[in-house]
C-alpha cells in the first residue's frame, strides 16, 4: 500500500516522465525572513529607496537562493518525500527575476535514471523549470538525487 504523500521510487520512474507541483506565492515575509536569516543584507533586498533609484527590476525581487529553496520544498513534498536520500549535484540558470507576489510552480522532467553502486538505490536526474504565474521560466536547474528503490 502506498503511503499518502510518499515520494517516487527511482525504479518506478521512466525517462521522459513529467510532473508539475502545486504553486507557491512568494510573500514579503518570505523575502524579509530569508534575507535576514541568510545574512543577505544586500541593498537590493532591504533598501526600498536604493532599489527605486538603482534597480532595473520593477518591484521587490526575491533572491534566487530563496526561490530555489521554495521550489525544492515543492518538489520534495510532491516527488521525493521519504524516498529522496541525497542531493548530489546541480547546475542552475537564472532566467528572470521573481518578485514579491509572484506565484511559482515547478515542472519536472526525468532525464537520467541509473542504478547506484549500493543495491536498492538509484540516481535520478531531472530538469526542473521554475515557472511563474505568467508561464515564464524564471529558473532552470538539473538536480541529481540518490533515491530509494522499491523492494
Amino acid at each position: 500500500m502506498k503511503l499518502l504523500g510518499e515520494g517516487f521510487y527511482w525504479n518506478d520512474l521512466k525517462l521522459g516522465d513529467s510532473f508539475r507541483t502545486f504553486g507557491r506565492t512568494i510573500t514579503e515575509t518570505d523575502i524579509v525572513n530569508f534575507v535576514n536569516s541568510a545574512g543577505m543584507l544586500e541593498s537590493l533586498f532591504v533598501d526600498a529607496e536604493f532599489r527605486a533609484a538603482h534597480s532595473a527590476i520593477p518591484g521587490r525581487p526575491a533572491p534566487a537562493a530563496l526561490v530555489l529553496s521554495l521550489a525544492e520544498g515543492l518538489v520534495l513534498n510532491a516527488a521525493a518525500q521519504g524516498t529522496g536520500l541525497a542531493f548530489l549535484h546541480m547546475e542552475m540558470n537564472v532566467e528572470a527575476p521573481v518578485l514579491q507576489g509572484d506565484t511559482i510552480h515547478v515542472e519536472i522532467e526525468v532525464t537520467e535514471l541509473r542504478p547506484a553502486k549500493k543495491a536498492g538505490r538509484g540516481l535520478v536526474r531531472t530538469r526542473n523549470r521554475i515557472v511563474n504565474q505568467r508561464g515564464e521560466t524564471v529558473i532552470t536547474y538539473t538536480p541529481l538525487r540518490l533515491m530509494a528503490g522499491r523492494g
